[in-house]
């Protein structure tokens, strides 16, 4: 599931950089043929990677015993949350017949958007391999 997971995170990410040099190109029209854009296939592959993220890193939490269960829980209401917001910006800009590069500005700025690349750099810092093996700093202090 950490491979699923850091995937995804990767999709987006790549995407989202894609968006801010697609923003960056002042295109009033998309180029090429519509549906068959570069643009969209980045946005679709960043919608797919959206759909079932949070059930993804609940599987991790869940394999893992990642504790305490009620701040995971939490937190993954929250990713949901905002991968669902996230999702229906990309659907949105989708939905469109050309995608200009203001449009994906917009997208970029959103707040939904940020909010959820926050979410996965969040996440990446937890799942990773060696997280695991720093103490935290509210863990009890080894007795000599």
């Amino acid at each position: 599931m950490k491979t699923e997971l850091k995937d995804r995170c990767s999709r987006i990410e790549e995407a989202y950089e894609f968006m801010l040099a697609y923003a960056a190109q002042g295109l009033r029209i998309e180029p090429g043929s519509g549906m068959g854009s570069q643009i969209r296939s980045m946005l679709i592959t960043c919608e797919k990677s959206l759909n079932g993220l949070a059930d993804v890193f609940t599987q991790i939490v869940r394999a893992d015993n990642l504790q305490p269960t009620s701040a995971y829980e939490n937190f993954i209401t929250v990713l949901a949350r905002d991968a669902e917001d996230a999702g229906a910006s990309v659907q949105l800009v989708l939905a469109q017949p050309s995608i200009s590069s203001q449009m994906v500005d917009n997208l970029n700025a959103s707040i939904h958007l940020r909010a959820l690349l926050t979410d996965l750099f969040l996440i990446d810092e937890i799942v990773r391999p060696e997280a695991a093996s720093v103490p935290s700093a509210n863990a009890p202090a080894e007795s000599e």
